[in-house]
């Protein structure tokens, strides 16, 4: 039995003199049914937590830089540890969350632009949707340390 966890898979940004080119190599698409882009009003909005028990999620920071969590859920409910990932797009990489997670987002930078991947069409997912409060791990987690 496969276990279902949630991967980064890398990318890279090549430069030369017409400009630079991003890219995720290893990302393939074959999974993929739908996409949609999110960019918040302000950073300070956290869209947090979604999940989907069937539906499997692919997360590319396209823009700016975000902080994704994710944790995985059990009858109906979430189960902490959470993973958190500090994204960039100026390293870019695709974070895989599959079935059975919930993930939640909240922008770093003012004009951050986030694209999501899904294994499910609109109305599979539809039918495959579960809602957790944003502070379900505590207010903390989504705070920006100064180091």
């Amino acid at each position: 039995m496969m276990i279902n966890k949630i991967e980064k898979i890398e990318g890279g940004i090549a430069y030369d003199d017409r400009g630079s080119v991003l890219f995720v190599n290893d990302f393939n698409f074959s999974e993929v049914k739908r996409f949609y882009q999110i960019e918040n009003i302000s950073k300070e909005v956290i869209r947090a937590y979604h999940g989907h028990e069937k539906e499997g999620k692919y997360v590319f920071v396209s823009k700016g830089s975000a902080k994704i969590i994710c944790a995985e859920m059990r009858d109906k409910e979430l189960i902490g540890p959470a993973s958190v990932f500090v994204v960039n797009s100026k390293k870019p990489v695709i974070i895989k969350i599959p079935p059975g997670f919930a993930n939640g987002y909240k922008a770093l930078e003012e004009g951050t632009t986030i694209l999501f991947f899904s294994t499910s069409n609109l109305e599979e997912s539809k039918e495959d949707d579960f809602r957790f409060p944003w502070d379900y791990f505590g207010r903390e987690i989504w705070e920006t340390k100064n180091r």
